[in-house]
């Protein structure tokens, strides 16, 4: 069986800018970082209401899948995918077609909202709706604790379930593909090197190099949208 891993380099074909790259986030904005830091976050609520302005105007609310997000599709619908495992917070696999119970969101999900003090649910629109009605930095309507989105925040640890599930689809992977993902990360980037421990075939896609690319069988710099298809024809066979 396959797994696949993604990060931000999957979803830039969709018009979403990733975090390190030559246009990424971070390099355009230094204090981006920051909007993503749940101990800023917390402590300040300008950075929360810069946090819901992006949020408000990020790309991934109208963006649409891409070729690599529809080849994985067919790589599930072919019967080879074992698990979707991505860093991404922009839905995008499930919105292309992808199982959400083959899915793993390590860093979870930016459309649901979550009260950091009583844990009470709801939706990203219905907490930009408040903005637009002058809202900048809307409370909880439970308990009027801080809002956020559910994605996991630097600073913050990530599921332990997740996480768990993600090791052993690593573990018992035949082949474990790497996509546009710098693996940078901890712990998510610890997970190439498990699959290849335990005997899978790695093979990595990314536009830039990466700490794990001695360890891949296969690197491909090629643009993701035309490498992620070719890869998935051959791997179906």
């Amino acid at each position: 069986m396959i797994s696949v891993m993604s990060g931000a380099g999957i979803s830039t074909g969709s018009g979403i800018p990733d975090y390190r790259g030559p246009s990424g986030l971070w390099r355009q904005d230094p204090d981006h970082e920051k909007l993503v830091t749940i101990g800023y976050y917390l402590a300040d609520p300008e950075i929360r209401r810069r946090s819901w302005a992006f949020r408000r105007g990020s790309p991934a609310r109208t963006a649409e899948p891409n070729a690599a997000h529809r080849a994985l599709v067919e790589l599930e619908r072919a019967g080879r995918l074992d698990r979707l495992i991505t860093q991404n917070v922009d839905g995008l696999h499930q919105r292309a077609g992808s199982s959400p119970d083959r899915v793993l969101e390590l860093h979870g999900n930016m459309f649901g909202v979550v009260c950091v003090g009583c844990g009470d649910r709801s939706t990203l629109d219905e907490a930009l709706d408040r903005i637009d009605d002058g809202e900048q930095d809307p409370a909880c309507q439970e308990c009027g604790g801080i809002l956020k989105t559910t994605t996991v925040m630097f600073g913050e640890n990530l599921s332990q379930d997740v996480i768990a599930e993600a090791a052993e689809a690593a573990e018992r992977a035949e082949v474990f593909v790497a996509v546009g993902t710098s693996l940078q990360v901890m712990p998510a980037a610890s997970l190439a090197a498990l699959a290849e421990r335990n005997g899978a075939r790695l093979v990595i896609v990314n536009a830039g190099p990466t700490p794990y690319d001695d360890l891949a069988d296969e690197v491909i710099r090629d643009p993701i949208g035309e490498a992620v298809p070719r890869l998935v024809a051959r791997l179906i066979g």
